[in-house]
């Protein structure tokens, strides 16, 4: 596996040769994504046995698809821990399955699927039991709604606590189109010509933008198991789409987040800031009741398993679009909200918040006063145990080899988690989780165990910035980057090229997880630099906040004192230095092109941010423009030229001129965030001013370029690009061109 840039260099220009056979290599290693803990049962000797359920996921680059497979074993529990972990079968392929939920009693099981019927996609929820299937009913068929939502920010697939009906989420049934013209044989002579009908089949339907284009009115729907009938409840605001439901604890209401979406909906994939509230339905449609400020952003509620109390995460409406937020409980007999975990500004006892998607379906303990998450803390995610009755926080896996801890569930104080690292592919793990106050004494049991990738290491680097930005009062902490590299670099024995990554977002964060792209950049030969600067997640809201008016500034600087740290801290080339950045990550990148133009060698971006100004009217989130400057948003604000010079200054655009470093660039066609227009500007300029620039432009890909054939091309796209340039003779001949470009 220890490839190099030499022989990755054998490749020619569209044969990614051994790129592509390391690639395909890496991306093998699959990832669970549900994990499900089923009855239990005796078994010889005392102990209990448990059926552990899980899916899995992994690219299937043959098919241009994605590879869904389920894996079932038995845990051996003996009380205080799991003994032994016995494999059931082998693992089963998934397929046309949407979405699966077990009953509370793990007795029945519901199964979306969906397959084509005379062209046309059919939805269909199946219930399970252990007799076989026990309903089949045809959702598309009864027209009661639209597609269904699969998706984590409105998706829900929810089991009443008596079994008996099912709760989820759909779009709104709209009025089929009907043609303008009639199919009528043409008008006789002397007859009037049939006019248009005069309907709305082209109105424009405002959505929730950037991949969610798709959803635009969801309604919450419930299956009657017993009848086969499906309802669509009423009585919901007007102003509010719903998602996220669950079933109150008496069964006679719905509990759920509700968005508002006038006068127009603002993105909300990635966005954490929009204003929505906790409601409770009467299903009957008689009172829809607020539960919850109405001047927050709420998501993921979380009911006690003694059904007493709700958890829920709430944070500022606008602002930056993820922040540091709340963890709030409501008591359900007095309706009475209180804050369980404030916002952390700056750590003082090593505890750094709570992040946006941190609550997993299931998180309660069975003692119904312990909620366990796992967030970024600062660059590595961490299982933290929070007890509701003292609002206390305890990490429990600080200091553990992996970086990354993701909780599927807990389940009868069972934990299942997915954990990885830079350097090692995802694992699945089980533990018992220990009495209050012995959190600490927890055993992880290995249930799939990777192994690390030979030849390869990773490190965190913290930075201390040396200049503060003036009036920025928390600028001046500490941020992180973490450095992937070849294990050679350990003996000094060679000196290695450099890939910088900083982020998107810009408030994500590189928590130290499983990267089959980085690994493979590192196999290839390079050491990866992936820089958390200050506006991060994981690092407290004052470090988010710091970010605030000085975007395009702050993050690039803190982007390249990382690189000058790192040069003088690792065997690093630093005449071999690229640049690799997605979105935000991308606008940082071409900043760094622009300033540093000798600095840097090759760059690839994908979807970059360009020019700010002129994403006002372009990107499903125009209120991030303002937030970045600093200034309040409001719906019908109108951009003054002042706005519009600030924005400019802030953008790479401007930059364009010195720039000699050769870029590559990735966007898709249907990107809803940041239009791909932006870089077909950029990429003009620089073909103007003979400046090597290559677009790459994928028609049916959004701002992710997610898709499993586009992503992979992406990536190889990128890895060529990036060794080409970075060769020597490249490097000679590139130089000549910059010297005769500056002449000119």
């Amino acid at each position: 596996m220890a490839y190099r840039p030499e022989r990755a260099k054998e490749a020619l220009p569209g044969d990614f040769g051994p790129i592509g056979d390391l690639y395909q290599e890496l991306s093998q290693f699959p990832s669970v994504v549900y994990a499900s803990v089923g009855v239990g049962f005796a078994a010889f000797g005392g102990a209990e046995c448990l059926p552990l359920y899980t899916e899995w996921c992994q690219p299937d680059l043959g098919r241009h698809q994605k590879l869904q497979f389920s894996r079932q074993y038995i845990l051996h529990h003996d009380g205080t821990a799991v003994v032994p972990v016995t494999p059931v079968g082998v693992p089963v392929e998934i397929r046309d399955q949407l979405l699966i939920r077990m009953s509370p009693t793990g007795m029945r099981k519901a199964v979306l699927t969906h397959h084509l019927e005379m062209g046309q996609k059919q939805e269909v929820l199946e219930v399970w039991s252990n007799s076989g299937r026990v309903r089949s009913i045809n959702l598309t068929a009864l027209d009661k709604h639209g597609r269904v939502y699969t998706d984590g920010q409105f998706g829900c697939f929810a089991w009443s606590s008596s079994e008996t009906q099912i709760l989820y989420v759909a779009e709104r049934r709209h009025p089929k189109r009907q043609p303008l013209f009639s199919q009528d044989s043409p008008p006789q002579e002397g007859e009037k010509p049939v006019e248009a009908r005069k309907d709305e089949q082209f109105l424009y339907y405002d959505n929730w933008g950037e991949a969610l284009s798709d959803k635009s009115f969801p309604v919450l729907c419930v299956l009657n198991i017993e009848t086969s009938k499906v309802s669509v409840l009423e009585g919901i605001p007007e102003h509010i789409s719903p998602g996220q439901a669950l079933w109150s604890p008496d069964d006679k209401g719905i509990v759920f987040v509700g968005w508002w979406h006038e006068p127009f909906r603002l993105g909300l994939n990635a966005c954490s800031n929009r204003r929505s509230a906790l409601f409770l339905l009467d299903p009957s449609g008689s009172s829809c009741e607020l539960l919850s400020s109405d001047s927050q952003a709420i998501s993921s509620p979380r009911l006690s398993p003694d059904r007493t109390h709700l958890v829920y995460l709430e944070g500022p409406v606008f602002g930056p679009h993820r922040q540091c937020l709340k963890l709030q409980m409501l008591s359900w007999q007095t309706k009475l909200t209180s804050t369980v975990v404030d916002i952390v500004r700056t750590a003082t006892t090593g505890f750094f918040g709570i992040y946006s998607g941190a609550l997993p379906l299931h998180c309660w303990a069975g003692d119904n006063h312990r909620v366990l998450l796992s967030t970024p803390q600062r660059s590595r995610k961490e299982l933290l145990v929070v007890d509701t009755k003292l609002g206390s926080v305890k990490c429990i896996t600080a200091g553990t080899p992996e970086g990354s801890w993701t909780l599927l569930g807990i389940q009868q104080d069972l934990l299942v988690m997915s954990c990885s690292s830079p350097n090692c592919p995802p694992s699945l793990v089980v533990g018992v989780l220990p009495p209050a106050g012995s959190e600490l004494e927890l055993q992880w049991t290995s249930v799939e165990k990777a192994s690390v990738l030979p030849d390869t290491e990773w490190k965190t680097l913290t930075v201390h910035p040396t200049v503060t930005v003036e009036g920025n009062h928390d600028a001046g902490q500490a941020f992180e980057a973490l450095l992937l590299s070849p294990q050679e670099s350990k003996r000094g024995e060679n000196i290695f090229p450099l890939v910088v990554s900083p982020h998107g977002g810009p408030h994500a964060v590189f928590d130290a997880c499983w990267c089959p792209k980085m690994a493979c950049l590192c196999q290839l030969g390079f050491a990866v630099l992936m820089v958390n600067y200050r506006g991060s997640l994981g690092f407290g809201q004052a470090s988010i906040e710091s970010l605030i008016s000085h975007v395009g500034v702050q993050d690039v600087e803190d982007t390249q004192l990382a690189v000058e740290l790192a040069l003088q801290m690792e065997p690093l080339d630093p005449d071999r230095i690229a640049l690799l950045g997605g979105s935000h990550g991308g606008f940082v990148c071409c900043h760094l092109i622009g300033r540093y133009p000798e600095m840097y060698k090759a760059c690839a971006v994908r979807s970059p941010v360009i020019n700010m100004a002129t994403l006002l009217g372009t990107s499903d989130i125009p209120d991030w423009r303002y937030a970045v400057l600093g200034l309040p948003y409001c719906f019908e604000r109108i951009p003054t030229k002042e706005d519009l010079a600030a924005m400019l200054l802030c953008s790479p655009i401007i930059h364009a001129a010195k720039v000699r470093t050769p870029l590559l660039i990735c966007v898709g066609a249907k990107d809803r965030r940041v239009s791909p227009y932006q870089a077909m500007e950029y990429y003009r300029v620089l073909r103007a001013r003979e400046i090597p620039v290559k677009l790459l432009w994928y028609p049916e890909e959004n701002h992710a370029i997610s898709g499993v054939e586009a992503g992979a091309a992406v990536f190889l796209n990128c890895a060529q690009w990036m060794i080409h340039h970075l060769s020597k003779e490249s490097a000679d001949a590139e130089s000549q061109q910059a010297a005769k470009t500056s002449e000119v």
